[in-house]
This record gives structure tokens, C-alpha cells and sequence, in this order.
């Protein structure tokens, strides 16, 4: 009976993805069968911690945060979590030996979004790094199942992948960040002077980001490079609209793909992977 309730923990997980994140939902589906489950898992349990500093207004985000810490740690020390989501994870945790210097970055990650409001370079970097490019890590982990050789070898660019990722949703959420929250990510950044020069600088930032992305994604194994690849295009896509709309006009809006778009590139993409062109 055991094995029901880890498929109805994996089931919350990959709930929580599509319910949060459409192009997630489809790059995760696009992926060998194999990875669905340990990728939703992750997904889940990013997803809920960053919930608890993002939106649980009126609730004392600490204590909930270090609860949430602790009870991943002794789910993955037991094996075991009655927490749905902590259990999908820690099975993956376990199974694809995800480093806990990963899980620890993530998580001091949001803690520091529990105070901070604005980022110099090196808290930047550090944030960066926390709450994105080690759970692109985590990710590899999966998709390399073992090979010490090729994560080694995609490391680096894996943690490209999350960076770019993390500062386009940074660019596409600066009012709500700002406005809700009171952050501005990119040190340097006046939110009330944001404009076309400030904006350049990032965006070349995020470019270089994606260029090294890419190079990674295309030395995946076969069964996890059409989903990652995915959700690479419709980042990229997200990411060309953004360059395209004023720096004013960023401050007072969100910008966003619609999902017409979004599986018009699911299309393209399964017809490039069936002809061998990715």
C-alpha cells in the first residue's frame, strides 16, 4: 500500500505544477516518461517554499519557513513525510543523491526573501544562485541518473539555464516585486528610474545566460532534451518580448506569452525532435 501513497504524493506535486505553471506542465509532460514524476516532485517543493515568502500575507513567514526546513530534512533523513510534497521530494532526493548543500542554498534563498528588498551585486549573485541555478542542479541530477562524467561536464551550463530563467520572471514581475513586495532584484536598480539603458544591461546579462544554456541543453541525454529544450523556447520567446516593450511600460505591466502561443511552440518542437534538428 505504500506504493498508493507515493503515487498520490507524486500526484499533489505534479498537481501543484500545472496548476502554477502551464509552460512548466509542458516541458516536464514533453520529457521521457521516466523524469515526470522526480521533476514534478522538485517542482513542487520549490513551488511551496517560494509560496510561503511570496504570498502568506498575515502569517508569520519565519516560522513557517524554518518549519518547512526542518520537516524537509526529517523526511529526507526518515524517507518518509506525511507532507505529500516532502515526501515526493525526498524520494527523489534520495533516489538521484541531490547534494544537501543544493537544498540548503535553495532554501537560505528564501530566507533572505524574508528581508530583503534590494540586492548589491554579491547578494545578487548569491540569490541568483539559491533560488535557480541549484534547482536546474537538482534537475541535472535526474536527467543524468548517475553519470558523474556528463553532470560534471553540463554543471555549469544547467545553472546558466536557471539564471536566465529566474532574471526574465525578475524583468516580467518588476512592478508586482516592487509594488507588493518591495524588491528590486537587480542591484543598481531604481524601480522609480528604471529605463531603456538599465534594462539593456540586463538584458545582455540574460542573453549570455541563455547562449550557455543552450550549448547544455543540446549535450542532454535524449529522453530530457526535448523538455528541457521546451521550456528553453518559451523562456525565449517570453524573453523577446520583453526587449521589445518599453522600460515604462515594464514598470506598470506584466508581460506574458498566451497559450496559444505556448503550444504552437510545443508543435514546432516536437516536429523539430521528430526530425532530429534540435
Amino acid at each position: 500500500m505504500l506504493d498508493l501513497y507515493e503515487k498520490t504524493t507524486f500526484g499533489c506535486s505534479k498537481l501543484i505544477t500545472e496548476l502554477y505553471s502551464t509552460s512548466f506542465t509542458l516541458g516536464i509532460k514533453t520529457l521521457d516518461k521516466r523524469f515526470h514524476e522526480p521533476i514534478f516532485g522538485i517542482y513542487g517543493f520549490v513551488r511551496y517554499a517560494d509560496e510561503i515568502v511570496d504570498t502568506f500575507h498575515g502569517f508569520d513567514k519565519k516560522t513557517l519557513l524554518d518549519r518547512y526546513k526542518a520537516e524537509t530534512y526529517l523526511a529526507i533523513e526518515e524517507g518518509i513525510s506525511l507532507n505529500p510534497v516532502l515526501h515526493s521530494f525526498q524520494k527523489v532526493v534520495r533516489k538521484y543523491n541531490i547534494e544537501q548543500d543544493l537544498i540548503e542554498a535553495f532554501l537560505h534563498s528564501m530566507e533572505m526573501d524574508l528581508y530583503n528588498i534590494a540586492y548589491d551585486a554579491d547578494g545578487y549573485n548569491e540569490y541568483i544562485y539559491g533560488s535557480a541555478e541549484v534547482v536546474g542542479l537538482m534537475c541535472l541530477r535526474v536527467f543524468c541518473e548517475g553519470n558523474e562524467a556528463l553532470y560534471d561536464k553540463l554543471k555549469a551550463d544547467a545553472r546558466s539555464l536557471g539564471a536566465a530563467f529566474q532574471k526574465v520572471n525578475f524583468l516580467r514581475d518588476l512592478k508586482s516585486d516592487f509594488s507588493e513586495r518591495g524588491r528590486v532584484y537587480f542591484p543598481g536598480v531604481d524601480f522609480e528610474n528604471f529605463d531603456i539603458s538599465a534594462k539593456a544591461i540586463i538584458e545582455d546579462d540574460i542573453q549570455r545566460d541563455f547562449d550557455n544554456a543552450y550549448r547544455g541543453i543540446m549535450g542532454l541525454p535524449e529522453g530530457a532534451r526535448k523538455g528541457v529544450y521546451l521550456a528553453y523556447v518559451y523562456y525565449l520567446k517570453l524573453f523577446g518580448r520583453i526587449k521589445q516593450t518599453a522600460a515604462n511600460r515594464i514598470q506598470h505591466e506584466r508581460i506574458r506569452v498566451p497559450d496559444r502561443i505556448k503550444f504552437a511552440l510545443l508543435a514546432k518542437t516536437l516536429v523539430q525532435s521528430s526530425l532530429n534538428v534540435l
